[in-house]
């Protein structure tokens, strides 16, 4: 994470995998070395004075965050958190390994199926004590996302961010666009844009993830909720007509999309936002991290994918959402539980989003009068949401969209043509993946 000139904190490059979860594999079952537990050394093993932490937050910003929340819980219990950094990517590599091994007594993870997978193997510990304390500061949307299919809590979540179309209000004001709300009105915005000289929407896949956002978006408009859900835990084909429809339309967003996604990076394609030649850019709200003006940030604004079937509307939201697990065996069970109750309430949240304002908190009960245009239009965006999804990576088992989806997905942006041959391939490696 970056501070930039106007004071405001952003996510660094390498954040993406915090926000995002992405770049490298939970790898599920795979030989990987084990992560050391620093935390989980003989000389703070049964201390009920520390508990220790594992975490994936490497960067400068977030670390401080970080820290200082738990300098406050210190102050408050007298309970040292005893932090174990690790960059994200190696994090998330080692992560099935480390959880097998001496984990620390608490670790940073993920809302969704990246929990739920955990919890099932049994790599984590159930915390409805925990939440006995503080259900009161979640909406219904968060307690659902923070449990496991066994219907027990086992995640706090701390922060979440939704993902939308930004724009410049500048250059809508400038050229005389609308916002749209319908597909048709998209399309016909994207028309405009190119006879306008503007790349319609930015675009910048190096990085294998920013395409399986693209089709979460398409997914849930074009078929609703309930089967992006499906699709994303395996049960639904990806042979379905419903699919097919869902690469019809992208085909038909494609040209509108810059050129030379695979290999450009999502700064490089966020830069083009910055400067003004491209109209539009489908991210999460950490792209205002190269917003490094406080001008150009202040122009920056966002709206939800438009509808495509009047059946599911605009009532789905993407917002992955970022917390804590306990490991299965926590050295320190009495000080975690202790940890993950503060965790959870307001004043943790507003320690952290002091540091990081991209990002909105996850309690309703956290102070928003200091939030800016942009992240009380995204908490809006998100309270107000029927459903919210987290993310391909998140929603669906992490092995399936690393190895099959997110090439799968490069080679359709580089040749839409044989979508069947492509989706087939799809549906036989699932039914490998998942049946182990």
């Amino acid at each position: 994470m970056h501070l930039t000139p106007s004071g405001l904190s952003v996510p660094g490059p390498s954040r993406r995998t915090v926000l995002r979860g992405v770049g490298g594999a939970v790898a599920l079952g795979a030989g990987v070395p084990l992560l050391s537990a620093c935390g989980g050394s003989d000389s703070s093993a049964g201390d009920s004075k520390t508990v220790t932490l594992g975490s994936n937050a490497s960067d400068a910003v977030p670390k401080k965050a970080f820290a200082e929340i738990y300098a406050a819980f210190k102050k408050k219990s007298g309970i040292t958190v005893d932090v174990n950094t690790k960059d994200h990517n190696t994090f998330q590599e080692q992560i099935n390994s480390y959880l097998q091994g001496t984990p620390d007594d608490v670790f940073h993870w993920f809302a969704g199926y990246r929990m739920q997978f955990f919890a099932a193997k049994g790599l984590a510990s159930p915390i409805d004590d925990v939440w006995d304390k503080i259900s009161g500061n979640f909406p219904e949307a968060m307690q659902k996302l923070s449990k496991g299919a066994d219907g027990k809590f086992y995640f706090v979540p701390l922060y979440t961010y939704p993902w939308a179309l930004f724009y410049r209000k500048s250059v809508f004001q400038e050229k005389g666009y609308e916002v749209p709300t319908t597909w048709d009105q998209l399309i016909a915005l994207c028309k405009q844009m190119q006879k306008d000289k503007l790349v319609p929407i930015a675009f910048g896949d190096k990085d294998a993830w920013p395409a399986m956002g693209t089709f979460d978006q398409l997914n849930f408009r074009t078929n609703g909720y309930d089967f992006h859900v499906e699709l994303m835990a395996g049960k639904a084909s990806w042979t379905d007509a419903k699919v097919r429809k869902v690469f019809d339309n992208w085909t038909e967003l494609l040209p509108y999309h810059q050129e030379g996604a695979v290999g450009r990076t999502w700064q490089d394609a966020a830069q083009t936002l910055v400067s003004k030649k491209a109209g539009m850019y489908l991210l999460g709200t950490f792209v205002g991290q190269q917003f490094t003006n406080k001008a150009d940030l202040d122009d920056l604004d966002f709206f939800a994918f438009p509808e495509i079937d009047p059946a599911y509307g605009q009532d789905t939201v993407e917002a992955p959402t970022d917390g804590y697990m306990m490991s299965k065996a926590p050295k320190n069970k009495a000080g975690a539980v202790k940890l993950m109750e503060f965790l959870g309430t307001p004043e943790a949240e507003q320690i952290y989003l002091k540091a990081d304002p991209n990002v909105v908190a996850a309690s309703t009960k956290a102070d928003t009068s200091s939030y800016s245009p942009l992240q009380k239009k995204a908490y809006e965006m998100i309270s107000g949401a029927k459903s919210l999804t987290q993310f391909m990576d998140r929603d669906s088992r992490p092995d399936f969209t690393s190895t099959v989806m997110q090439p799968a997905l490069q080679k359709f942006i580089r040749d839409p043509k044989g979508v069947d041959s492509l989706l087939s391939s799809i549906e036989r490696q699932k039914k490998t993946i998942f049946a182990s």
